[in-house]
């Protein structure tokens, strides 16, 4: 996350592209279709499997499906908003930018160990 983003060459005819940009075009155009094809895939969404809990004090991703590769923010889980029915559809993140809230669907839960206060 610390690389400098390209431009976007997604606009311009091919022709007119040298080569390296031609190869930025081409992976512009696979993380476009990796966030929209593959990243809802890889979310578990199963109705039969019971949800963890997502916990206070979690790394999680703001996905932005408009954002350019290694721009999507960092946030970390400051409050948990649990709808009427108990199930946390709603979480207030606080990230180097300001603090908002963003749906569950719209955050991806870093997989990294945290540590357990016993």
């Amino acid at each position: 996350m610390q690389a400098v983003a390209e431009p976007s060459y997604l606009n311009i005819r091919e022709s007119k592209l040298s080569r390296w940009q031609l190869i930025q075009t081409m992976l512009q155009h696979f993380w476009k279709r990796w966030i929209s094809e593959c990243l809802p895939e890889l979310q578990i969404r199963s109705k039969w499997l019971k949800r963890k809990d997502i916990p206070l004090g979690a790394l999680v991703l703001i996905v932005d499906q408009n954002a350019p590769p290694l721009h999507w923010q960092l946030g970390r889980i400051t409050a948990i908003h649990p709808g009427p029915d108990g199930v946390t559809r709603v979480v207030s993140l606080r990230t180097s930018k300001g603090d908002y809230k963003r749906a569950v669907s719209e955050i991806c839960l870093l997989p990294l160990e945290m540590d357990k206060e016993d």
